[in-house]
């Protein structure tokens, strides 16, 4: 899970063209939320199978699996990733697959070259030789050196802060709580069993369904913006959803309106929060500083690509607060009832994104 979290990210933004890329990158969290979508699918169509529902449910994962392992085996490789090992042959031909000319293909490549020669040049992983005729070389613990430079080098102290942040508040704005314990809650609502695998299936489908803005809306209106303008209400609607336990128990609005307002916070988690943090953090690590690299033949201006190092720091601290989040909140809504959990997770997770710089 967290090899793949931190892979698939990376891989997009090094394959994207840049106009695109948020919306290709954001495509591996909207396929992770189909794929919550059906695993509240099977619970929902397996539950009445008796002592064996649990072991179908859990293996009915299995089958969306086959087709992903087949398709792994036709996706090209980064071509970032075969220039930085010299192969410029096999990065040639997987930029023809993804890209519409062998012009256009033949123009990244150089592009990229580019690029990793000069993050080899002033991040000391490479041999390069300056007219003047001082030697740069790569340094023996190269990944080490890099997770040194994610806290030593300020603008990359920055990214780290920045992708840091958007991954913390991911899991603190209570998404995976929804998620792993969305029968629980419901049940807590006094649900039938039946009734909160549905409820629980209806939290799947809308999570789903409103990561699709967000393919367009990423690209166009920013990463950091939409932040901006799901977080309050992501904090408002679980509010109200907490106070909804307030209804009386023998009311038909008490389960309603806990649904209602779970619902409207996944809807504005979907574009928001859910796609943002991983886009966001594959992007931060390109350095936005801009050098100049000269040499005999080359005057070039440009960005460094994305530290494979930072990406992988970010996905290990959203999943350790995932870890974290779903062992401890059973004892957080025992001590504190659900309406002070919730309420926990809606205390002021639309402050975090007025910290971010712009993307």
């Amino acid at each position: 899970m967290g090899t793949k979290a931190s892979t698939i990210p990376v891989l997009a933004a090094e394959s994207s063209p840049a106009s695109i890329r948020g919306s290709l990158v954001m495509g591996w969290q909207l396929w992770v939320s189909f794929g919550i979508f059906l695993g509240f699918t099977a619970n929902l169509v397996l539950y009445q199978l008796g002592d064996i529902a649990w072991r179908l449910q859990f293996g009915s994962a299995f089958i969306p699996a086959i087709p992903l392992i087949i398709g792994i085996y036709f996706c090209p490789e980064s071509p970032r990733w075969y220039i930085k090992k010299h192969r410029y042959h096999d990065a040639f031909k997987s930029l023809q697959r993804l890209r519409n000319t062998p012009l256009q293909a033949a123009r990244d490549l150089y592009y990229i070259h580019a690029q990793v020669r000069l993050e080899e040049l002033m991040l000391g992983d490479g041999d390069i030789t300056l007219s003047e005729g001082k030697e740069q070389y790569t340094s023996s613990g190269r990944y080490a050196n890099r997770l040194i430079q994610l806290f030593t080098i300020a603008r990359i102290r920055r990214a780290t802060l920045a992708a840091s942040v958007v991954m913390i508040a991911q899991q603190m704005c209570g998404i995976n709580i929804m998620a792993f314990y969305s029968s629980t809650l419901f049940t807590e609502a006094h649900a039938s069993e039946r009734s909160a695998l549905l409820v629980s299936w209806g939290f799947g489908l809308i999570n789903f369904a409103f990561a699709w803005p967000a393919v367009r809306s990423i690209d166009r209106f920013g990463r950091r913006n939409l932040l901006l303008f799901t977080f309050p209400h992501m904090a408002w609607t679980l509010l109200a959803a907490g106070f909804s336990f307030y209804i009386p128990d023998d009311s038909p609005a008490h389960l309603g309106m806990i649904t209602l307002f779970i619902y409207l916070f996944a809807a504005f988690y979907s574009p928001g929060e859910g796609p943002v943090p991983f886009t966001y953090s594959a992007e931060a690590f390109p350095l936005f500083h801009r050098g100049t690299f000269t040499s005999d033949l080359l005057v070039v201006r440009l960005s460094l690509q994305p530290l494979e190092v930072g990406m992988s720091l970010a996905v290990s601290i959203n999943l350790f607060w995932a870890a974290v989040l779903t062992v401890v909140y059973p004892k957080l809504s025992d001590a504190l009832t659900p309406t002070g959990a919730i309420g926990f997770f809606a205390r002021g997770p639309d402050k975090k994104a007025h910290a971010l710089p712009s993307n």
